[in-house]
């Protein structure tokens, strides 16, 4: 795999608290990838060390092989697109986008080409003219990417950028994330606290977890088998059971089976709630361990058990997923 950015025991301390701490972290080239964790977990931190507009308190930095750990942001060649999109309302869309060719002196015809050129990969080709304040939310968040696009950056680098969409914008830029990514091979880093932002786009996850990287890899290796108990609870997994030799266990609401007493473990229902397409099922369960734990079952089709109903769960055993200790 080649790495187009390198990140080599760094660390970075504010004070007593150590944001990251001491992480490896390889970043394939012309790849997706996500760095995903919770408030506070180091990924933003990371982010903005790679940006430059960080240092490491200690440790390596390699963007394209080159040492860049105390190299500058403006001599990095990366383009960054931040949640607030900062665009600069008095300029048109066609100005905003040409505004870090023309520092970069990038002569006026050939910039005049390339804004075009990249205002054509996100749509919006059109309104080349117009001002941000006449965009809507997704259309100023194209405009953002097309200028960090433009500068033909190294990497291009995305800080929660979708956050500030709505439900149906978010999936819908996504795709056109995607799609821009797939279209120019940039290779391109996206922090995010969204699990299924994620798991939709990465071709490379990295989830974090108090300035540590817990595990990385592509979605289809971590989602089946998640290193830990925070990382499945982190990508969904809400059921957690321990077996009778101590060994924790997980599996998600969709794979239990609800079934007439006596055929698996021992339940009561305790809640059942309709979601439209299907119910959850909230269950008492004694475990393999003797311990009571409660389950969430969805279940599509067939009667919903009333609660308080005394009823099996069936926990297949190629759905049930082992978690060290």
């Amino acid at each position: 795999m080649t790495a187009a950015a390198e990140l080599i025991a760094v660390t970075k301390t504010f004070g007593a608290f150590t944001a990251v701490d001491a992480i490896d972290l390889a970043v394939p080239a012309g790849k997706l990838t996500t760095l995903l964790g919770p408030s506070g977990c180091g990924k933003t931190t990371t982010l903005r060390m790679i940006a430059g507009y960080a240092e490491p308190t200690s440790g390596t930095i390699r963007i394209g092989g080159v040492d860049s750990t105390r190299t500058p942001p403006e001599k990095r060649n990366l383009g960054m697109v931040f949640q607030s999109y900062a665009l600069f309302p008095h300029m048109t869309v066609a100005d905003n986008v040409g505004y870090g060719l023309k520092l970069r002196k990038v002569p006026a015809a050939e910039r005049r080409a390339r804004v075009m050129e990249v205002l054509d990969l996100v749509g919006l080709a059109h309104l080349a003219d117009r001002k941000p304040k006449k965009l809507s939310g997704g259309q100023q968040q194209r405009v953002a990417l097309a200028r960090a696009i433009a500068i033909r950056p190294k990497l291009l680098l995305l800080d929660e950028p979708l956050s500030n969409l709505d439900a149906r914008l978010r999936v819908q830029m996504r795709a056109e994330i995607r799609r821009i990514q797939a279209e120019t091979g940039l290779t391109v880093i996206l922090v995010t606290h969204d699990q299924d932002e994620a798991l939709e786009m990465s071709d490379h996850m990295v989830i974090m977890n108090e300035g540590r990287i817990v595990q990385q890899g592509s979605p289809q290796e971590i989602f089946p088998r998640p290193a830990d108990r925070f990382v499945a609870e982190f990508l969904g997994y809400e059921n957690f059971l321990t077996a009778a030799d101590g060994t924790l266990m997980t599996i998600r609401p969709e794979h239990l089976r609800i079934a007439e007493k006596g055929q698996g473990l021992e339940a009561t229902v305790a809640d059942v709630a309709f979601r439209g397409v299907d119910l959850l099922v909230s269950l008492d369960v004694v475990d393999p361990s003797g311990a009571t734990v409660r389950l969430l079952a969805d279940v599509r089709g067939g009667d919903a058990p009333a609660p308080g109903s005394s009823v099996s769960v069936i926990t297949p055993d190629d759905r049930l997923v082992p978690l060290p200790r």
